[in-house]
């Protein structure tokens, strides 16, 4: 159980101590600095470890945030601090050098030429700060927490403090009776209840989201926490019934497709829900980031699964379409994820069209708009829930195709053009970043050495020149034809030449993207060109898995722990490895045995890249987060 050391005299009538108690915390009284430290010195150094001046007065919820969320070492408001193992040498150093002097202190206030009475250890002297930055009291009065003094030696040592936006939550220590009155007259006058469901909301989400769902799913969050579910439950959950849903509209009847879409829609509330009760109760964790960041996707893709099996038990082959708007999403996302790594930390990063895009978010209307017409997770979940119940597969395949084409078209030209028109300097962990996003492989490491450092911009260039020639010999000769093997070995030497320099350039971004719509499209060409039973569901399995290695990847860098060991990369091949394998298997295999060819190679890498990614994700070094949701 964690520990809160309550230092100071006690404050009669205050339910501070039973509050941090429902708040889950041992609670250890020290009235002053000598004995905190001896308390200090019996909490194992495992443990959460929290200290709070018994005079602080406000919101549970500020206490919350300050003393439970798991995602920082140290973490503290006015009046309380908590550190988690990692900050707890800096925590005992502090607590160290506060020296052992108990009891009372006379102060002279300069500004006055008054005396005051001042506790050794809350140092409070007369005035209170709230979570709005306004201050209350009755003249100039000097005022420093004992907890507060912490906090500040141990951001001093080097150890980073979280301190969280308390809005119009309280977190004060006062120091005088009506300033005390003053302070809890403030906690009354905010609903602290109100704010916690509140901000359990993402602030930016689509319409579909924030409008329709959002004002009953925060609820449904409450009613989870007050149960004792955890995220993980809701988001396994929310996996399960979209499962459910993919398996209803794999039957092919019209109840199927009815039952489908609302399973789909019922998967989506749960799916926000997993997100808001995280944010809530602060249940963040490493295996809730790693369920929240492949989730989504594997629901969305064996739906797309379900109707296409669907469709072919009513003759209608729609396999190569759910492929491509697999292909169509997991490029995007690629787009956006591989432009906010290269520009995140970027210097003297404007342009005048992102000065246009912030103008416009000064109109409301046209924020909405912009969010809705990028197709996001909401409205393209509501879209398809919807046109599977009244439609066909096919009918919900175009419009997945359209609407995601539209959106893919409207982002990455907007990002194109901020990149031609900024001037950044784009430091050396962005271009780190693109190439961990590249996915090269040996092939490529030893095409980069002899090609040498190309000249700048050169690298979106290969690529884009290597990935056209190859999806343009792909789709232009017959199946297995040695020009295509031709134009995968020039694939390679051109993703070598690509990567032979850092990707710093103003649309080296685009380098990413541009090998993933390579590599994909090029299984897709090859399994529809086989013309042969299973080949594009095979394809679809392969696809899925290499894409399950990219998103991981993604998640891995914007988690802060960088990209998977370039063991996995190296031996799941690298893009342009699997690109060469599967063009070669075309070219010597029979094409009844190319379906078979390609699950094997889809089992293989789902085996190696799942079980690395799982044993990543639950253990102790990944990073406690929990995904805000994807960007488009």
């Amino acid at each position: 159980m964690p520990t809160v050391i309550l230092t100071g005299p006690p404050v009669p009538g205050s339910p501070l101590a039973d509050e941090l108690r429902a708040l889950g915390f041992d609670v250890r009284p020290a009235t002053g600095p000598e004995e905190a430290a001896a308390v200090l010195a019996r909490v194992p150094a495992d443990q959460r470890v929290g200290v709070v001046d018994s005079g602080f007065v406000g919101h549970v919820h500020a206490l919350r945030l300050a003393l439970t969320d798991p995602r920082f070492d140290a973490c503290a408001v006015t009046g309380a601090l908590a550190v988690q193992p990692g900050a707890r040498p800096a925590l005992d150093r502090a607590v160290a050098a506060a020296g052992t002097a108990e009891g009372d202190a006379t102060a002279t206030t300069a500004t006055t030429g008054a005396t005051a009475t001042v506790d050794a250890t809350t140092g409070a002297t007369g005035s209170a700060t709230v979570g709005t930055g306004a201050t209350v009291g009755t003249g100039p009065v000097l005022r420093d927490p004992y907890a507060d003094r912490l906090a500040d030696a141990v951001e001093a040592a080097g150890t980073a403090v979280q301190r969280p936006e308390l809005g119009t939550l309280v977190a004060t220590v006062p120091a005088t009776p009506a300033e005390r009155a003053e302070a809890a007259a403030a906690v009354a006058s905010v609903d602290d209840e109100a704010v916690r469901l509140r901000t359990a909301v993402k602030s930016r989400d689509g319409f579909f989201t924030t409008f329709c769902v959002s004002p009953y799913s925060r609820y449904i969050a409450r009613w989870c926490a007050r149960r004792g579910l955890t995220p993980n439950q809701v988001t396994t959950a929310s996996l399960i019934t979209a499962l459910i849903a993919a398996g209803c509209a794999a039957t092919g009847d019209r109840w199927g497709y009815v039952t489908a879409g609302v399973l789909l829609l019922v998967s989506f509330v749960l799916d926000c829900t997993d997100g808001q009760l995280a944010r809530y109760s602060l249940q963040y964790s490493t295996m809730g980031a790693w369920l929240d960041a492949t989730f989504d996707r594997a629901k969305e893709y064996s739906f797309y699964a379900g109707l296409a099996l669907g469709a072919a038990r009513n003759g209608d082959d729609v396999w190569a379409l759910a492929l491509g708007a697999m292909i169509l999403m997991t490029c995007r996302h690629v787009v956006d994820f591989a432009f906010n790594e290269a520009n995140h930390d970027a210097t003297a990063n404007t342009s005048p069209t992102a000065a246009l895009s912030d103008r416009l978010d000064s109109v409301g209307w046209t924020v909405w708009l912009r969010r809705m017409i990028i197709l996001p997770i909401g409205e393209r979940w509501a879209m398809i829930a919807v046109l599977t119940a009244l439609t066909t597969p096919r009918i919900v395949f175009y419009a997945l195709l359209v609407g995601c084409a539209f959106g893919a078209l409207y982002t990455t030209a907007g990002r194109v053009l901020r990149s031609l028109t900024r001037k950044a300097k784009r430091t050396a962990r962005a271009a780190q970043a693109l190439a961990d996003l590249t996915d090269s492989g040996p092939l490529a490491e030893l095409a980069a050495r002899l090609v040498g450092r190309m000249a700048p911009g050169a690298g979106i260039a290969a690529a884009v020149i290597g990935s056209a020639a190859l999806l343009w010999t792909a789709w232009a000769y017959d199946f297995g034809g040695r020009q295509v093997i031709i134009a995968a070995v020039l694939y390679v030497l051109l993703a070598g030449a690509a990567v032979a320099r850092p990707l710093n350039g103003a649309l080296d971004w685009l380098v990413p993207p541009v090998f993933r719509a390579a590599e994909y499209t090029t299984v897709l060409i090859l399994a529809a060109k086989a013309d042969v039973p299973g080949a594009l569901p095979a394809a679809f399995g392969l696809i899925a898995a290499v894409a399950y290695h990219h998103y991981d990847t993604v998640y891995r860098i914007r988690g802060g722990t960088g990209a998977p060991p370039h063991w996995l990369v190296r031996t799941v091949g690298g893009h342009e490895g699997r690109v060469l394998l599967t063009v070669v298997l075309a070219a010597v295999l029979a094409r009844d045995a190319f379906p078979v060819a390609l699950t094997a190679t889809a089992v293989f890498v789902a085996l190696v890249v799942l079980v690395e990614s799982i044993r990543f994700w639950v253990s102790s070094g990944a990073p406690a987060v929990h995904d805000e949701g994807e960007p488009a």
